[in-house]
């Protein structure tokens, strides 16, 4: 029965620990998320943000990417602030030219 008692407390005591762990990493990320639309909000025309919100319910991984590498820009002054709408569009037909796929269907015929 003792035995019971101790593996229940080390099993709570992993669950707890657990917890906090993931509470702590979410907490980083909102974080993280929180200072990038700061920046975004700084750096980005209003046409430009749209789009990138509009990018983010199409394709959420793309628009993280472009995100990350807008801030990265920015801050090493590479790019021109206020990112305009223009601009926006080009470094996602750029984006887009790397990241694409291309699908090729063959028919053989006998």
């Amino acid at each position: 029965m003792s035995e019971d008692i101790v593996y229940d407390e080390e099993l709570e005591a992993l669950k707890l620990r657990k917890l906090a762990e993931m509470r702590k990493k979410l907490e980083e990320e909102r974080e993280k998320r929180a200072r990038i639309e700061a920046v975004l909000r700084q750096i980005l025309t209003p046409e430009a943000r749209e789009r990138l919100y509009n990018l983010r319910l199409v394709k959420p991984e793309l628009a993280t990417m472009l995100e990350e590498q807008l801030v990265l820009l920015a801050q090493s002054r590479r790019i021109p602030i206020p990112v305009t709408d223009e601009f926006l569009k080009k470094i996602l037909s750029e984006l887009y030219e790397q990241t694409r796929r291309e699908t090729r269907i063959t028919f053989k015929r006998k």
